[in-house]
């Protein structure tokens, strides 16, 4: 079984989305930031870097979220097309959310929400190139269903980030085509469950969760 350690922040989410799509059953370990066990030498060896998520496969550890999507697709042959180009066009989008909508929603969701001073112009600066981003996901949602086509670990690393765009004070006003992949991959049965994950600490259900006993949720 999969372990998954995690907490409930959009990267977070990415990876219980994913292996909910697979039905891949999984054992989930919420760390707590408060008590910083992302740091503790158990989780660093781990992940050295010290941060959510990681999963650990039969004694083998990935970290990063865009390595370990990359990691379950592969492992399953799913949610990514097995030839040269497919594979390339998922993986551009997943570079897209990993280098750009991620980073520059992360800064604005600090600057915006976080930071002890109100730096406006770091604020602008990060809500307008998210806001430039999310016109880019627009454009080309305009040409497909998904971003990559099909659907694939492209959308699920994206979706969990442009969702919770408010709390960045960010806008997906106008941008008809993000808005309607947004529902679309909201209704997603497997999608529901992933924003499930970690439960709460004082759901007695929260430490050890498989796939297909949330199937019965």
């Amino acid at each position: 079984m999969i372990e998954l350690y995690t907490a409930a922040t959009p990267n977070g989410h990415k990876i219980s989305i994913a292996l909910e799509e697979l039905g891949l059953p999984y054992e989930v370990h919420a760390l707590s930031f408060d008590k910083k066990e992302q740091k503790t030498p158990e989780f660093l060896r781990i992940n050295p870097n010290g941060r959510i998520p990681a999963i650990v496969d039969d004694g083998f550890a990935v970290f990063e979220s865009g390595a370990i999507l990359i990691y379950l697709a592969e492992k399953t042959g799913q949610l990514m097309p097995c030839d040269a180009k497919g594979r390339s066009l998922v993986l551009q989008w997943l570079m897209f959310q990993m280098g750009g909508v991620g980073p520059m929603q992360g800064q604005a969701n600090v600057f915006f929400r976080y930071f002890p001073e109100k730096l406006q112009g770091a604020i602008d600066r990060y809500q307008h190139e998210t806001r430039r981003l999310y016109e880019v996901l627009d454009s080309r949602l305009g040409e497909a269903e998904y971003l990559a086509g099909d659907y694939s670990i492209a959308d699920i690393a994206t979706y969990p980030w442009v969702r919770v765009h408010d709390w960045a004070g960010v806008s997906v006003d106008g941008l008809e085509h993000l808005q309607r992949w947004l529902a679309a991959l909201g209704e997603r049965p497997a999608v529901q469950r992933g924003l499930l994950v970690p439960r709460r600490p004082d759901d007695e259900n929260s430490v050890v969760k498989t796939a297909q006993s949330m199937l019965t949720r």
